[in-house]
């Protein structure tokens, strides 16, 4: 299938940064969102990064305003319907995803690709829930999209060769590099990286080291970019702690248990760098370590 049009629900931190690489690889994009003011945001906020990389001579201006026209708006779901392949980035909740799917549904051309960006939940799942779980992917983008090279691509139970095909195309025209995973809790990437997370928490809450010295243990004593602290700010510790609960609930193994300290964390609404508070404290002009 030649896919022209990219559909994408939710405008938020995935949402816009996949718009973005989709407009620039040259694909025409509907972002749709359910607040006009979440859709205002998302295109300030990609006309800046673009704007980011004009300076550093990675696009041209021309390059640049031809990516911005390729990107409309909407806050009317059934809009997408005509779109070629549509990749749902809304909240990591299994019961949002499903709504949305089953209202996009009536509105769909009979080939249109569906994907989930989720970061966790089953693809087997979540298509069976649709008319078309053989056209339905895994679509799983890192985060910050322009930046980072890899997607995962996650097959469900159902997901037959062309769908897959076609969404492979699409992430070698995006010129990033796909991952082929199966569909079991975490996939490839979570499944390694939030138990190390979840580890390092464990760390501080049991007293072993505090947030400064964890963080600068991995960076300097393993050659991580960013400490596994500093890192649950960023992605979000909703998050974490979401993906956590996937992997032990899906996995049914204690080593997969999320450390009381992150729990206690995310019920005081201490979400990292999104809330000002996390790990660290982002209110000043330095983050300071909260333990």
């Amino acid at each position: 299938m030649d896919i022209k049009s990219v559909g994408i629900v939710g405008a938020g931190q995935m949402g816009n940064g996949i718009a973005h690489v989709c407009s620039l690889a040259g694909y025409e994009v509907l972002l749709n969102d359910i607040s006009e003011e979440g859709l205002q945001k998302a295109i300030a906020l990609i006309d800046k990064n673009l704007a980011r990389q004009v300076s550093r001579e990675k696009i041209t201006e021309a390059e640049k305003s031809a990516a911005m026209g390729r990107i409309k708006t909407t806050m009317h779901l059934p809009d997408l319907g005509p779109c070629d392949l549509i990749i749902e980035a809304a909240t990591e909740r299994e019961t949002v995803k499903n709504a949305i799917f089953e209202d996009l549904l009536p509105h769909l051309k009979h080939d249109t690709i569906l994907t989930s960006n989720t970061s966790s939940i089953s693809i087997t799942r979540l298509a069976s829930r649709t008319d078309r779980p053989e056209k339905f992917m895994g679509f799983h983008f890192m985060n910050p999209v322009p930046v980072m090279q890899l997607v995962e691509l996650i097959r469900g139970i159902a997901t037959d060769d062309e769908t897959y095909q076609a969404c492979l195309n699409v992430v070698e025209n995006l010129g990033k590099t796909a991952a082929s995973a199966e569909d079991f809790p975490g996939f490839i990437v979570n499944r390694i990286l939030m138990p190390m997370i979840n580890e390092a928490v464990y760390t501080l809450y049991e007293g072993v080291g505090s947030v400064k010295s964890i963080d600068e243990s991995m960076k300097l004593g393993a050659n991580h970019p960013m400490g596994p602290l500093e890192l649950a700010d960023f992605i979000g510790l909703d998050t974490c702690l979401a993906i956590m609960n996937v992997l032990h609930d899906g996995l049914a193994d204690t080593k997969y248990r999320p450390c009381p300290l992150l729990t206690k964390y995310v019920e005081a609404g201490w979400l990292g760098r999104k809330t000002k508070r996390g790990f660290y404290d982002y209110r000043g002009e330095t983050p300071m370590p909260t333990r």
